[in-house]
């Protein structure tokens, strides 16, 4: 079973398709009949991508954080064959810094991470609302947009803000087209993508392959679940919510900000993940 939008002949754009848990996505849909227009910054791999798919696939080089380059291909695309019917909006990157540090970084990060995936909603799913097909939006969000942990903080904010956005747009679609129109929050853990494989050239055993958050993507869009959370070889379902109703706790329970990794809550914390 699939979602209605995933269907031969339809077509599918994803971004951040040139590697990673996009190219997965782009080969999944692709095998499953669809056309699949991929979009990435980098062009010699995307062409290598688009041409290891075969027909069918198309490659087109595009920043997404510029609207403008975006929205072009989207009145292309409309003009050829009227509104897509999977959007997966994949394209990331990290390296932005703390709250202190880094400027270009973090408009860098914003840019792509949040901006373009607004970018690509705004271009894109005014068509599929108008339309009258099924239609699918994904969007790539992050497990460190919900627990926030410390480190690269600008990562963090625009993976929360990509939630945020993708829980509005459902209720949005929800309430426009009654469902005919979904959009997903894709969730992935510790995978090994292009991103980590600049810095860790060899899978990591406790890293997922790009093919197992596909297999998550597909199996929870066929039975309409929003958050699409995938797991890794390292971390069981059970710790994660743990870790989730910990951090949500930090509001409930007024404790201060990012509790888990305070050296006043290591013990509670600790005793809270023990429980049964």
């Amino acid at each position: 079973m699939t979602h209605p939008a995933i269907a031969p002949g339809k077509t599918a754009v994803i971004t951040g398709a040139a590697d990673g848990i996009g190219l997965a996505a782009a080969r999944r849909l692709a095998a499953l009949g669809m056309k699949v227009v991929l979009i990435d910054r980098n062009a010699e791999k995307l062409e290598a991508a688009a041409a290891a798919i075969g027909a069918g696939a198309e490659a087109l080089v595009a920043d997404v954080s510029q609207s403008a380059e975006i929205d072009s291909i989207a009145a292309r695309l409309h003009a050829q064959g009227g509104p897509v019917s999977v959007l997966m909006n994949n394209a990331g990157t990290g390296g932005g810094g703390d709250a202190l540090s880094n400027p270009a970084g973090w408009s860098k990060v914003l840019g792509v991470n949040l901006m373009g995936v607004l970018h690509g909603v705004q271009a894109f799913v005014p068509a599929m609302v108008a339309g009258d097909a099924p239609g699918l939006v994904i969007n790539t969000g992050s497990k460190q947009g919900i627990t926030n942990p410390p480190g690269d903080t600008a990562y963090n904010v625009s993976k929360t803000g990509v939630k945020a956005l993708t829980e509005g747009l459902a209720h949005t679609l929800r309430e426009a087209t009654q469902g005919r129109v979904s959009a997903h929050l894709l969730i992935p853990g510790f995978t090994w993508t292009g991103m980590i494989a600049r810095h860790v050239p060899t899978k990591p055993a406790g890293a997922w392959a790009a093919d197992q958050v596909v297999d998550v993507l597909l199996e929870g869009v066929a039975a309409n679940r929003f958050y699409l959370w995938c797991l890794d070889n390292e971390t069981t379902r059970e710790t994660d919510k743990k870790r989730v109703l910990w951090n949500a706790g930090d509001i409930t329970e007024d404790r201060p900000a990012l509790s888990r990794w305070h050296p006043d809550f290591k013990d509670a914390f600790a005793a809270w993940m023990a429980a049964e």
